[in-house]
């Protein structure tokens, strides 16, 4: 990973320093995703060869989506990861599909963005009525206080990039929530995703708003060297995925998760100990 020192932004509002400038490196997040383009690709084939539009592929992934809400609603986890699963199929694949078809249009994105966000949405008010059925007022409070936070995620760079050329910040995106939300889903810890996705929601918001700040007032970004270097690059995340950074955060969320004990956070879905257990 190339670690440089703090540079001003381009007059674009671009930092020199942006995830586009960093080194990749063989990670597991990037043999994961090699692994799943294997499948992706005869699915993406066959979209293609049937003529399926992008458009049609979007919305369907949505109403998967909102079947997977109705599940987590009801409390029923397993089923709604695998409905996120196919849900995520769809999603992934309509932006190929649209460049191999050249059907690619500025209604299509648009499209895609504003039913991406619906998704989210439909997702946590699943999570909301849950913990409301099951008399959890903390955790409906934790799951509302994350879907503010997820969409100002995605609002804070929308409007960033309004003003400035790019403002691809932070950790927690989509592609992190909706992973996390499977894992969740498919691990009973639901509890331990809402908060990461929660924590790491709020930090990226802040980091959107401080790099608008210092790309508008062409001010250099934070040191990237030495002991203060680290502790920015942790909470001021410039990094692309499949790059070891990036492989380290991805660890010490899934040690976050499956770790912490649910008795610890109270989680309303599951008890006990969990991994923790077996450690001590």
């Amino acid at each position: 990973m190339k670690s440089s020192a703090a540079t001003a932004p381009a007059p674009s509002g671009k930092a020199k320093n942006s995830p586009a400038a960093s080194e990749k490196h063989a990670t597991f997040t990037g043999l994961i995703g090699t692994l799943c383009m294997f499948p992706l690709r005869a699915i993406i084939n066959t979209c293609v060869a049937l003529r399926i539009h992008p458009n049609v592929l979007t919305l369907i992934g949505v109403i998967i989506n909102v079947g997977a809400a109705w599940a987590l609603g009801f409390g029923r986890f397993i089923l709604g990861g695998v409905l996120m699963v196919c849900a995520n199929i769809f999603d992934f694949i309509d932006g190929k599909v649209a460049h191999r078809l050249q059907l690619q249009s500025e209604f299509g994105a648009f499209w895609d963005s504003t039913l991406d966000r619906f998704s989210d949405l439909a997702l946590l008010v699943g999570l909301i009525y849950l913990y409301a059925r099951l008399g959890r007022d903390d955790y409906v409070m934790v799951a509302a206080l994350t879907l503010v936070f997820s969409i100002m995620t995605s609002y804070a760079r929308a409007r960033a990039e309004s003003l400035i050329e790019k403002c691809k910040v932070g950790f927690m995106e989509r592609p992190e929530r909706i992973v996390l939300f499977m894992i969740g889903a498919f691990t009973n810890r639901m509890a331990g995703v809402l908060w990461v996705i929660l924590i790491l929601s709020i930090l990226a918001v802040a980091n959107r708003i401080y790099f608008t700040f210092l790309a508008l007032n062409r001010l250099p970004l934070p040191t990237r060297d030495g002991i203060k270097g680290a502790f920015n690059r942790a909470f001021f995340w410039t990094d692309e995925r499949t790059t070891l950074p990036y492989d380290a955060w991805v660890i010490a969320i899934l040690a976050f998760v499956w770790l912490v004990p649910p008795e610890w956070l109270g989680d309303p879905t599951a008890s006990g100990y969990g991994l923790w257990a077996y450690l001590r």
